[in-house]
C-alpha cells in the first residue's frame, strides 16, 4: 500500500475552480494568497508545507502567487499578504491575514478535525506556561512526549521551559540530546543563543554589581555591555536593548562595533518566538544607522 502524500499545489486562475472549489467538497483547502518577494509569505508557506507533510491527505495546501494571478487577487479582494482563506464545501469559511505562528495554524487545522494530540498538548502547555502555571505546563509536555517520543518539538519546548525557570543545566543537558538538525533549526539556534547568554552572564560581575557601577559611572561601557548580557539571560530584552542602543549611540566603535553585533544576534535569536519584538529592534537599528 502506498504511503499518503502531502497535497501541495500551485494554483492559477484557470485551475482554481477544480483545485480549490471542487476539491474543497472532499477536503479542507487552505489557500495562501502570497507574494514570492515577501519574507513573511515565504515563512508561512514553509510552515504550511511542513503541516501538509505532517498531515498527508488530510487537507490541501494551495499557493497563489498574486503577481502572476491578478484575477484571483481581485476576485477574493486580497489587500494584504500573506492572506489565508480556508475553503470547505465550495465556500470560504475562514480568512486570516498576516503572519501566523505554528500554534495558530494548528488551532486553525484543529477546527476541521486535523490534529496531532501531542502537539495539541504542546499548545496547551505553552498557554499554561505563559499564564504562570509552569508545573502544569511541564506535566502536559511530559504527557505529550509519552504520546509521541519522536516529536523533538516537545523536547525543544521543554528546553525553553527549563530556561525560563532558571534550570540552565537541565536545559543544556536536554538540548545536547537533540538531533543535530533540530539544534541547527531556527528554533534550535534561538535556544542555543539563550544558553550562550546564560553562560556569558555567569562570567560577569552580576546584574546588581553592574547596576551599581553604572550608577557611579554611566560612561562605563564595559559595565553597560555586561549588564545587557545579564538582562538577556533574564529575558529582559527591552532593557537589554536599551543599554546596547545607549552604547551604540554614544560609542558606536566600542570594541569594534560589539554593541551593534550583539543587537543583531539578539534580534535573530528572538525572531522564532517573538517576531514582532524582533522586527521592532530591526527597525530601531535601521533608523539609527540610516
Amino acid at each position: 500500500m502506498s504511503q499518503p502524500q502531502a497535497l501541495i499545489f500551485e494554483v492559477s486562475n484557470s485551475s482554481f475552480p477544480v483545485a480549490v472549489i471542487q476539491n474543497s467538497h472532499k477536503l479542507p483547502v487552505l489557500v495562501e494568497f502570497m507574494g514570492v518577494w515577501s519574507e513573511h509569505c515565504i515563512k508561512l508557506e514553509d510552515q504550511l508545507a511542513a503541516l501538509a507533510k505532517e498531515f498527508p491527505e488530510q487537507f490541501i495546501f494551495a499557493k497563489v502567487d498574486l503577481d502572476e494571478q491578478p484575477e484571483l487577487r481581485e476576485a477574493y479582494k486580497i489587500t494584504n499578504v500573506p492572506t489565508i482563506k480556508v475553503f470547505h464545501n465550495g465556500a470560504v469559511v475562514r480568512t486570516k491575514e498576516g503572519v501566523m505562528e505554528e500554534g495558530e495554524l494548528r488551532a486553525l487545522l484543529k477546527e476541521f478535525g486535523i490534529v496531532n494530540e501531542a502537539d495539541d498538548l504542546r499548545i496547551q502547555a505553552r498557554e499554561k506556561h505563559i499564564a504562570g502555571d509552569t508545573p502544569a505546563a511541564i506535566g502536559l509536555l511530559t504527557r505529550a512526549i509519552q504520546l509521541d517520543p519522536r516529536n523533538t518539538r516537545i523536547a525543544q519546548d521543554m528546553v525553553q521551559v527549563f530556561l525560563d525557570i532558571g534550570e540552565t543545566e537541565q536545559a543544556k543537558s536536554l538540548f545536547a540530546r537533540l538531533p543535530k538538525t533540530d539544534q541547527e533549526s531556527e528554533q534550535g539556534r534561538a535556544l542555543n543563543g539563550q544558553l550562550t547568554f546564560r553562560e556569558l552572564a555567569a562570567k560577569t560581575a552580576g546584574k546588581l554589581n553592574l547596576q551599581d557601577q553604572l550608577a557611579t559611572n554611566p560612561e562605563d561601557h564595559d559595565a553597560r555591555f555586561d549588564l545587557a548580557v545579564c538582562l538577556v539571560a533574564e529575558h529582559d530584552y527591552q532593557h537589554a536593548m536599551d543599554n546596547l542602543f545607549t552604547i551604540l549611540n554614544n560609542a558606536p566603535d566600542y570594541k569594534d562595533g560589539a554593541a551593534r553585533e550583539l543587537i543583531i544576534s539578539l534580534t535573530n535569536m528572538l525572531a522564532p518566538n517573538d517576531p514582532q519584538l524582533a522586527q521592532e529592534f530591526r527597525k530601531r537599528l535601521s533608523n539609527l544607522l540610516a
